[in-house]
């Protein structure tokens, strides 16, 4: 059976409502590749063993009895750490929050379980969710399926190394720096960033806070584009505040090709160097799909100076990220942000700057991306979608040393900021765009890379088919090798 852990969820459930195998022995199937394979990844931190198995008994005498649970019966998954699921642990990575353990299950969460899915356990996460590896002081560091000397990505780290190595069926992360999107390029494997607010976040947070933080977006991941539209059919639409008044409907992709599609293509930018190996994966990706008939345009850009576009989603994000820091943090941040000169645009001054603006710097600011929101708009009038990539490169070896701002990566043999990458994350994060990475085959290196799909407001399930259609053309997830 040992390919059957690394099918996808929809092939999984077909299997189960076809009887071919039970609730419990798929579930079995799993915990037992967690047992001799997480050691060495450390992806999965938290576990509910004993209730998953009474779950998945019983949703084999239901499906004996001829009841549907939902669309996910029967299937075994994981949720990120960051998540609220009763009876355990939600830290973000955080010691002091390491006896928290949820009374309540997250939104998400409750509508996976609603759908019939079996939650056996949840992923590890980098300290407040703030890194592009996984590593705390609570569960330590995860590693990377393909190889256990690089990282996995982050903050969904754990999520994508999960599924790469066939642990689990399913997955749900957030992002609001690429995190999703980063590890499932780093692993190989799909992740979906939603639209911004189309799928309620509450339950997934630090003790105490309600209120959805601007950018921030929860979604899944997975090993094949359905299951991404599977997932977000199950956890989209509004919260129960809003639910009286509104409902969601997202507009169905109409093309049924590739040939349909008119397909932007942004594959380097000075903000942010690509490596080679990668550049190479994500050109032959482009080629292959114009030879599968896509209307490629390399040119085309929305009216938009991105430079500014970069400057603006820096200053929203760490305006989220650091508001809830400690006095302390913020009066060292409005000490560093009056010593540096105005016109000094470094990574810490800019931080220093979005920590400490007030709510009128705040609000011009929003008013520009609004703008920014209908020039993308008008750009998807004549495009479908744009492709670029998710990172500046394959997935790199562990580094804990110094904070994200000071790491430096390799690309092309030479030291680059690893905070550069945020360049591919804003570019959809900021104007609160879906976006889609599906995985595009192996560096030269012998690594898992992926292209990120960038659509227009609602327009996710677009996103997710071009992913579906570009895997039959080009090829979808490889299992990561040596998890037989």
């Amino acid at each position: 059976m040992t390919n059957l852990a690394f099918q996808s969820a929809v092939q999984l459930l077909r299997k189960l409502r076809a009887g071919r195998i039970g609730c419990r022995a798929l579930l079995e199937h799993y915990l037992d590749r967690v047992e001799r394979h997480n050691p060495a990844l450390n992806a999965i931190i938290a576990f509910d063993s004993d209730g998953a198995r009474r779950r998945a008994d019983e949703a084999d005498r239901a499906l004996a009895r001829g009841e549907n649970w939902g669309p996910l019966h029967g299937l075994p998954m994981t949720v990120k750490e960051s998540y609220d699921v009763t009876g355990l642990p939600t830290t973000w990575g955080k010691p002091e929050f390491a006896n928290n353990i949820a009374a309540k299950n997250a939104v998400v969460v409750d509508r996976l379980i609603g759908a019939g899915a079996i939650i056996f356990g949840k992923t590890n996460v980098p300290l407040l969710l703030g890194d592009w590896q996984t590593f705390n002081d609570v569960y330590g560091t995860t590693n990377n399926p393909w190889n256990v000397g690089r990282v996995p990505g982050g903050s969904s780290g754990g999520s994508a190394a999960a599924l790469a190595a066939g642990l689990t069926g399913l997955e749900a992360g957030s992002d609001i720096g690429a995190s999703i999107r980063n590890p499932a390029h780093f692993c190989g494997v799909y992740g979906l960033k939603p639209t911004y607010g189309i799928v309620p976040p509450r339950g997934q947070a630090l003790p105490g806070i309600l209120a959805a933080n601007d950018l921030s977006v929860v979604g899944p991941l997975a090993r094949g584009a359905d299951d991404l539209r599977l997932a977000l059919s199950v956890i989209a639409g509004p919260d129960v505040l809003d639910a009286a008044g509104w409902s969601l409907s997202l507009p169905r992709p109409r093309q049924k090709s590739l040939a349909d599609y008119r397909v932007a293509v942004m594959l380097e930018d000075p903000h942010c160097d690509v490596d080679l190996e990668l550049a190479d994966r994500l050109q032959a990706t482009v080629d292959g799909l114009a030879k599968a008939g896509a209307r490629i345009d390399e040119k085309a850009r929305p009216a938009i100076d991105l430079t500014r576009s970069h400057a603006l989603y820096i200053q929203l994000l760490r305006a989220v990220t650091t508001a809830r820091q400690p006095m302390e943090a913020f009066n060292e941040a409005k000490a560093i942000a009056a010593s540096v000169a105005p016109d000094d645009k470094s990574y810490a001054a800019e931080v220093a700057r979005a920590a400490t603006q007030y709510f009128r710097d705040w609000v011009p600011a929003n008013e520009e991306r609004t703008h920014m929101r209908w020039r993308w708009a008008e750009f998807f009038e004549d495009f479908d979608v744009l492709l670029c990539p998710a990172a500046a490169a394959a997935a790199w070896p562990h580094n804990h040393e110094g904070t994200r701002g000071d790491r430096a990566i390799r690309v092309n043999g030479k030291d680059m900021l690893e905070v550069n990458e945020l360049f591919w994350a804003g570019l959809a994060t900021v104007v609160y765009l879906p976006a889609t990475v599906a995985p595009i085959g192996l560096t030269a290196s012998r690594l898992p890379v992926g292209i990120q799909i960038i659509g227009p407001h609602l327009g996710d399930l677009g996103t997710i088919h071009f992913a579906k259609l570009m895997a039959k053309e080009l090829g979808g997830f490889t299992p990561a090798p040596g998890y037989d």
